[in-house]
């Protein structure tokens, strides 16, 4: 062979490998970069970070997500789950009772990580996504689930107009207290939120 028809051969196409972790291993991944956005902030956290935490080369990280907004957006979908969706007393006051010391047992975590977020998710739209999917989206269809229940039940009218809110009320308290008042919305202040306001505007006690 000549050294030109050497130099028109092709490069032989080596296919990248993907490595494959147990669901264990992933999980870990998830959690540290998750812990890390808390305690440091979005624009603070590097692959380079959660490789040396997590004791793993960094290219295992990239080989896996190609890049941080990717990385976090597999995290948060990794906590999906609807904390609301096991709540069912029979009574509509009370589920909503319930949603508070729930959502309060939670909400330092919660609200630590939208903030956290918060200005990297309005220049990504799949992080927005991925924190819609993983946060509110579970949680605001468990509450539609109760609000619908309540309604079956006779409770209060399917067209009363503070249904709607109701999302609003239980999620914006939750996110504003820790800005206006420099504290989290704790089980107890949820609570009493809940029967001073949310319950009065549907008419419930």
């Amino acid at each position: 062979m000549t050294s030109s028809q050497a130099a028109e051969r092709p490069e032989p196409v080596v296919a990248s490998r993907r490595s494959k972790l147990t669901p264990e291993r992933e999980q870990e991944f998830f959690d540290a970069v998750l812990r890390q956005i808390r305690e440091c902030g979005y624009d603070a956290v590097s692959m380079e970070g959660i490789a040396q935490t997590t004791r793993c080369s960094k290219s295992t990280l990239y080989r896996q997500w190609k890049t941080k907004p990717q990385f976090v957006a597999a995290a948060l979908r990794s906590r999906r789950r609807a904390r609301f969706a096991g709540i069912d007393t029979g009574s509509l006051a009370e589920d909503l009772r319930q949603v508070a010391r729930v959502a309060g047992d939670c909400s330092d975590r919660d609200s630590a990580l939208v903030q956290a977020l918060g200005h990297a998710v309005v220049q990504d739209e799949e992080l927005a996504r991925a924190l819609r999917e993983a946060v509110m989206e579970p949680e605001l269809q468990a509450l539609a689930e109760m609000l619908r229940r309540g309604v079956e039940r006779g409770e209060i009218p399917a067209d009363h107009p503070a249904l709607g809110y109701v999302p609003a009320q239980m999620f914006g308290v939750q996110r504003m207290r820790p800005l206006l008042e420099g504290e989290e919305a704790d089980p107890d202040y949820l609570l009493r939120f809940v029967e001073a306001a949310v319950l009065p505007a549907l008419g419930l006690t």
